[in-house]
């Protein structure tokens, strides 16, 4: 376990007030707490517990039908990452509102980048979108959001890091079952093992899909047998449909809009749990975002309020699947934005 430096303590006034006092010393029994936990992680993994573990797993995925040739290839010298522990506890310090990020996310350059993107694939878009019912304007807009269009598909050995999380305890049961899927995946030969790379929480390729996404939604896009998600674009765009479709996306309808809704408008009936009928909406007062009535296809929808007196929009059953995709509203919501843009493409 590393040290704490003793020139922390060289500025500490003991004798400042209570309540600053306590402050002081909360942050320093904090760093104390995070520093043993990480400490216990290395040391857990030096006297060989990391190693009885992947025994046990090894047994496991034998009895699951995984060969014992793709078991030994696979795992062989697998350690742990503390780098993934690492930054699976801890989170960004400061937190994004969703005009933040939103610009992060879908800035005007990506918007351009979009666009641009969308008309050298144009042809090959419109076939995915026509093969499995989903707008290519909402496949461009993931590809763009999850990994700047291939760029940033992480680094990260997919199976030493999802080995890592089920070894670490916090979401074991969750990353265990992920990582018989991706023995799974190499089992049946359709990559080898060190081609997975990924993100440090074991997402792959150019539109980010764990190993279990691909098991249940992977589309052998150009029929040769082996799974390139990371360097052929059709085959990562095309499972990408295929999942949404799988999911029930609607191709005759968008995920939502934004909206205004009247100063004394009842907000407890705002929310996903919430379906009403479009035209109920209008009742309601709730208006297009420029004052226009609500669409006349009587959709039902939901009102999500992003923040407290932030932006509403009324959505509908498509954003729901994107929240399958995400469980975020900021994300689905940067997902509908970034589409919205790409509606007349020229």
């Amino acid at each position: 376990m590393k040290a704490i430096n003793p020139k922390l303590f060289k500025h500490l006034d003991l004798t400042a007030q209570p309540p600053l006092l306590a402050a002081i010393l909360c942050v320093l029994l904090l760093l104390v707490s995070l520093t043993m936990a990480t400490g216990a992680f290395c040391e857990e993994t030096n006297d060989g517990s990391f190693k009885l573990w992947l025994e046990d797993f090894r047994k496991e995925a034998l009895g699951k039908g995984i060969s014992k040739t793709t078991i030994e290839a696979a795992l062989k010298d697998l350690k742990p990452l503390f780098r993934v522990i690492e930054l699976d506890r801890n989170q960004p310090e400061f937190k994004l509102d969703f005009r933040q990020y939103l610009e992060r996310v879908a800035p005007k350059s990506r918007i351009k980048a979009a666009r641009q993107k969308y008309r050298k694939n144009r042809v090959l878009l419109e076939k995915i979108g026509a093969d499995f019912g989903v707008q290519p304007r909402f496949l461009v807009a993931l590809w763009a959001i999850e990994t700047d269009f291939g760029r940033n598909k992480g680094g990260f050995p997919v199976l030493a890091s999802i080995a890592t999380l089920a070894y670490d305890g916090r979401r074991s049961a969750y990353f265990r079952a992920e990582l018989h899927d991706a023995l799974y995946i190499i089992d049946r030969g359709y990559v080898s093992p060190d081609k997975m790379k990924g993100s440090w929480a074991g997402a792959m390729g150019q539109l980010q899909f764990m190993p279990s996404t691909v098991r249940k939604y992977w589309v052998d896009y150009d029929r040769n047998g082996r799974l390139d998600i990371w360097d052929k674009p059709a085959e990562a765009l095309a499972s990408a449909a295929n999942y949404l479709s799988k999911l029930g996306w609607q191709a005759d309808q968008t995920w939502g809009r934004m909206v205004k809704i009247p100063l004394d408008f009842d907000t407890e009936i705002a929310g996903l749990d919430t379906r009403k009928r479009l035209s109920r909406w209008q009742e309601l007062g709730v208006r297009r975002a420029d004052g226009r009535d609500l669409p006349k296809r009587d959709l039902l929808a939901s009102l999500v309020i992003v923040e407290k007196d932030g932006p509403a929009f009324l959505v509908y059953d498509n954003y729901y699947l994107i929240l399958e995709w995400n469980r975020s509203t900021f994300f689905a919501m940067s997902v509908g934005y970034l589409s919205d843009q790409l509606r007349s493409v020229d």
